[in-house]
């Protein structure tokens, strides 16, 4: 089984901590909901329920929250730990808690990693609807970015909460959003298999073993998630409406910030190469199971988006979240002016329909 202490305990090993890095007395309220109206106004999405307040965490509380979301993806898996051939023998149980540390070793240390960059996520609970939302800012990692790129504090803090403002709004705005990331996340977790770069051996690992095990982790896989053929179509879909969702913020935040920060040029050109510093909904769970959005597939979901926009402006645009069949296909992401024709066909016919 995961040994989720043993996750916490190397992520936060991994991660540092820097101390006394804070924005003292920072209330965040003022800049979240200023984000919050100007993305309203601009892109008409109405979030059902209010938005979460912003938190200022430090790099263990970030580990902390997406383990607390993790944990529900990966208990699901636990049963599918390989232990070789095994399973039926008494020495079963044993190899699969071999696999099991190796597979914690992992997750301890890409949360680790993960840990020391993320500046900003918005972090939703997807496989427990019921499971409040929280916007999480990462203090020493806003002030050591900041002070590398030689970056206003204020300005590079007001631009990562309206990036995470953003999506609040966009799950808190389009009701079937949540539900669509959450079905299409549970079918590719029930088709994926486990396979470990080395068999376990028969004995729980050592503290030296678990040492080697996330020294590995940090330079390679230990367990790779493998999907099946089948399965690609699905994990498509997904990718590409992460994408969209990314795509969407990214254009969100550029033209709201040129409106509102006046540093936002260099803070874009100082962190294009970083995506890593700013965390989708599923970013974690994504690089974990292997369906991370690659760097061309973020820059072509903000491509699609400025390119609908500059061509029918942010009306058009919206009509991709007027439910799951105006998502674009993973081909007209690439094609803008063919999803804009079909939806536009589909928005006409719509109303044609409910004027009889």
């Amino acid at each position: 089984m995961i040994d989720w202490k043993l996750v916490r305990r190397i992520a936060s090993s991994l991660s540092g901590e820097a101390d006394g890095l804070s924005f003292a007395g920072r209330d965040l309220g003022p800049i979240a909901r200023d984000a919050e109206q100007r993305v309203i106004a601009y892109t008409s999405l109405a979030p059902r329920d209010p938005l979460p307040r912003p938190e200022l965490v430090s790099r263990h509380g970030w580990i902390d929250a997406n383990i607390a979301t993790m944990r529900p993806v990966f208990d699901g898996l636990e049963e599918r730990l390989p232990s070789g051939g095994l399973a039926a023998t008494p020495l079963g149980p044993l190899a699969k808690g071999a696999s099991g540390a190796i597979l914690s070793a992992q997750l301890g240390a890409m949360t680790g990693y993960l840990a020391q960059r993320v500046l900003g996520q918005y972090d939703i609970p997807l496989l427990d609807p019921s499971g409040p939302p929280r916007l999480l800012l990462v203090v020493p990692n806003l002030v050591a970015t900041a002070e590398r790129l030689r970056a206003d504090r204020d300005d590079l803090l007001r631009w990562v909460t309206l990036h995470e403002v953003t999506h609040a709004v966009q799950f808190g705005g389009v009701g079937w959003l949540r539900g669509h990331l959450a079905d299409g996340l549970r079918s590719l977790l029930e088709s994926l298999e486990l396979r470990l770069a080395t068999p376990p051996s028969l004995r729980m690992p050592s503290a030296d073993d678990l040492r080697g095990l996330v020294e590995t982790a940090r330079t390679g896989e230990l367990v790779t998630f493998v999907v099946g053929r089948e399965r690609r179509e699905l994990v498509d879909r997904l990718q590409t409406t992460m994408a969209v969702v990314e795509g969407h913020a990214e254009h969100v935040m550029d033209v709201i910030g040129s409106e509102i920060i006046a540093t936002q040029a260099q803070l874009r050109a100082g962190l294009e190469e970083r995506r890593a510093t700013r965390s989708t909904p599923l970013r974690l769970i994504e690089r974990l199971i292997g369906i991370e959005l690659k760097m061309r597939q973020y820059r072509e979901g903000k491509r699609f988006c400025d390119s609908v926009v500059e061509r029918g402006g942010i009306a058009a645009l919206d009509r991709v979240w007027v439910d799951e069949q105006a998502l674009p296909s993973r081909a007209e992401l690439s094609d803008p002016a063919a999803w804009i024709a079909r939806t536009a066909a589909r928005a006409r016919s719509g109303a044609q329909a409910g004027a009889r």
